[in-house]
């Protein structure tokens, strides 16, 4: 019995339909953008593993230091403790944050970052004496799949089951062209008429909505309307964080700073989970008191797991290495080579490009489901052609390792060209 059937025999997936679904690939090494199967089929990486993998597989770097420290301290609780480690960590992490993110908050995944940051929107203003119970997000946002970040989240498929359950959340339209004005008129009414605690949003790109981008003036806009009727702001860089946008951060490209910061995914250079919420310092002060029960009462098993943290670090001295910022603006620059030769194409109805994400929206009828059939060809034609690729709907993205070879790109970009034939 090889790999994918025993798979079959107990393991349950994310975000599938089993019944319906293919088999899973069974995948048993990789190496830089590269994945091989159990049948030794090769594949280039097109999206980093959803976006975990900025250096790629089997970094040896980030190895060596993940074998250091399992050899010294590989884990110790964070109640009452410290260590080295998640000490330099956060120190290197203040240095490239925007400069008024002063404390730094440990958790182990995207969605319990923003889990995180949302409990410390809503009792800011409880540990003030205020009651504010709601939280504004942009439509079509997602913020992952605990509940107050799926609450905040819009894609209904992935909530409705749930509806009813949620803490208060209502919704602006994302102020892509031609919609500032309508974001910004639509964020005023629901501070007027709600009591809201926190702006929640993915900064520049909505990931899972398809690489839907904005500009940071809009942005900066927003979060003035924030500040000026003290709504603390929330800045989501799960996906965008760590070189993404071709800045360390989405929010690099602004004038205004949020309230806090959420990070995971490529943190770790896609070797251990982990995640982190960064704090102003005034935020950190309303829970700073004689009375317990001011505290954020909030933490896990693994919170600031040291040898997490030595990935972490490894991750960070990768990341601003001559080298690997070269790499950015050269993925960039093939992405908008690339743009410049398929936005003509008759398929296609646009292309975005920002740093090394890159967008392709293909002409339909109608509007393509999620998981509809167009999604469903494109992606079994990328996985026939050895590149991983999970379209949304009718949008085809690419968001490689940044070390990817320029011949690895260019075989993506034709596999993409090619798939337009068949839609």
């Amino acid at each position: 019995m090889n790999l994918t059937e025993r798979d079959r025999q107990h393991l349950w997936h994310p975000y599938t339909q089993h019944k319906t679904a293919a088999l899973p690939i069974a995948i048993k090494k990789g190496e830089g953008a590269l994945l091989w199967d159990e049948n030794d089929k090769e594949y280039i990486d097109a999206i980093a593993s959803w976006w975990v993998n900025p250096y790629g597989h089997s970094n040896k770097f980030i190895a060596d230091a993940i074998y250091k420290q399992l050899t010294t301290l590989e884990h110790v609780l964070f109640g009452g403790f410290t260590h080295e480690p998640a000490i330099v960590l956060g120190e290197r992490l203040i240095e490239i944050l925007p400069d008024n993110q002063q404390k730094i908050f440990f958790s182990d995944n995207g969605s319990t970052a923003v889990e995180v940051a949302i409990k410390v929107a809503l009792q800011f203003f409880f540990n003030k004496g205020e009651k504010r119970t709601t939280i504004i997000a942009f439509e079509n946002a997602f913020h992952g799949d605990t509940f107050a970040a799926m609450a905040a989240s819009g894609i209904s498929f992935y909530t409705q089951a749930f509806e009813g359950m949620f803490i208060d959340v209502v919704r602006i339209p994302v102020p892509v062209k031609g919609k500032e004005q309508e974001s910004y008129e639509a964020l005023k009414t629901q501070i007027n008429n709600n009591n809201c605690a926190g702006f929640i949003f993915e900064p520049l790109v909505q990931g899972a909505a398809g690489m839907v981008m904005y500009e940071p003036e809009t942005l900066d806009q927003l979060i003035k309307i924030c500040q000026e009727n003290n709504v603390l702001t929330i800045a989501d860089e799960v996906m965008t964080g760590f070189g993404k946008t071709g800045k360390n951060f989405a929010m690099d490209y602004l004038k205004e700073n949020p309230d806090m910061m959420c990070l995971s995914k490529a943190l770790t250079g896609g070797t251990i989970p982990m995640a982190i919420t960064t704090f102003t310092s005034a935020i950190f002060d309303a829970f700073y008191d004689e009375d317990i029960n001011k505290a954020l009462f909030h933490g896990h098993t693994f919170t600031a797991n040291p040898t997490g943290c030595a990935a972490a670090l490894a991750s960070l001295e990768l990341l601003t290495t001559s080298e690997m910022q070269a790499n950015l603006v050269r993925v960039n620059a093939s992405h908008l080579a690339f743009q410049n030769k398929i936005k003509q194409h008759p398929k296609v109805e646009t292309t975005r490009v920002l740093g090394t994400i890159f967008a392709l929206e293909i002409k339909t009828d109608g509007v393509a489901s999620y998981y509809g059939s167009m999604r469903n060809k494109l992606y079994d034609f990328f996985i026939e052609n050895g590149v991983i690729l999970r379209p949304v709907g009718n949008i085809v993205y690419i968001l490689p390792p940044y070390i990817i070879s320029n011949i690895q790109l260019q075989k993506i970009y034709q596999v993409v060209e090619d798939a337009l034939e068949i839609v």
